[in-house]
């Protein structure tokens, strides 16, 4: 289990890890609203948007309330690009409220106003990339997809290759092995999908994982080796304060504050740095996050 591509499909060793690993997804999943019983595609595809980079305990409510007030791409798609950002608040990456609205568009020009099914259509739609089809694709049509997000990357590398944290990149290799341990059951794929981002998400977690909560543990290459330290440096935390993140943020709350244009002294007064301040104000107009108005700045509309 140490190389690639040793984990042939139909493996006992495999099919062992899926049903623990489904086994105990029955007894421990999130209560998470976007998976509750009937809930549609485009509820999925707004949490996928949301939790891009976000913790999950910081999208409930922001996706109770963006649901409640656009229940379908055709809702959104008939409001302006400044409402989407605005309901954004402070998920963060407030690009990717842009994006959700460009794809609400196209579904509601391109697909009747139905999220498609398939990975090829789904792709076609703004902000969607190979991750965020295959999710969509998986937890709101059950179809069988290789969903790999960090959480899945990681229990994989530990489980299968004994190596502590998956490499930056996704590669081909990495690919491969996800699709030797997807189900063949479009069903059980998905489930087998969402329950090992969970055991990622709740048990092979980065830096403490819970073993002794692990129902593959037994199973784990990693564990077996004694737990060998990843390669290469360790990954620094981004700092924020002072940052030209912290800086596009402050700006953005002024500009979501007023349903006007707010003069360039409000600006001002939001940041302190004037070269500091009048690049982001830059870098948002590029990004299509603000405009520029006769009476000072607002955000995006029509």
């Amino acid at each position: 289990m140490s190389a690639p591509g040793v984990l042939a499909p139909d493996s006992p060793e495999r099919q062992a890890v899926v049903a623990a690993v489904l086994t105990w997804y029955d007894t421990h999943a999130r209560d998470l609203p976007w998976r509750a019983p009937g809930v549609g595609a485009w509820a999925v595809m707004v949490s996928e948007f949301m939790l891009q980079q976000t913790p999950v305990e910081r999208v409930r409510e922001p996706w109770r309330q963006w649901m409640a007030r656009w229940p379908s791409p055709d809702a959104l798609a008939a409001s302006s690009p400044g409402d989407a950002v605005r309901a954004w608040g402070r998920l963060g990456y407030p690009r990717r409220a842009l994006r959700l609205h460009q794809a609400a568009r196209a579904i509601a020009e391109d697909f009747d106003g139905q999220v498609p099914a398939d990975r090829e259509s789904l792709l076609s739609l703004p902000g969607v990339g190979a991750y965020t089809a295959a999710a969509i694709a998986s937890f709101a049509y059950g179809r069988r997809e290789v969903v790999l997000d960090t959480n899945v990357r990681r229990v994989l590398h530990r489980v299968a290759w004994g190596q502590a944290q998956p490499p930056a990149a996704q590669t081909r290799a990495e690919r491969d092995l996800g699709a030797a341990f997807l189900p063949d059951e479009p069903a059980r794929a998905a489930r087998w999908a969402v329950a090992s981002m969970e055991l990622g998400a709740l048990v092979c977690v980065a830096r403490t994982p819970r073993c002794e909560a692990c129902p593959v543990a037994t199973d784990c290459a990693w564990r077996a080796a004694g737990y060998p330290a990843g390669d290469g440096p360790p990954r620094r935390a981004q700092g924020y304060d002072g940052t030209d993140r912290q800086c596009r943020g402050a700006l953005l709350a002024v500009l979501r504050s007023s349903d006007v244009p707010v003069p360039t002294a409000e600006l001002e007064a939001a940041w302190g740095d004037p070269a500091q301040r009048d690049r982001c104000l830059a870098s948002l107009v590029t990004d299509g996050l603000a405009t520029a108005a006769a009476d000072g700045w607002a955000l995006p509309g029509g």
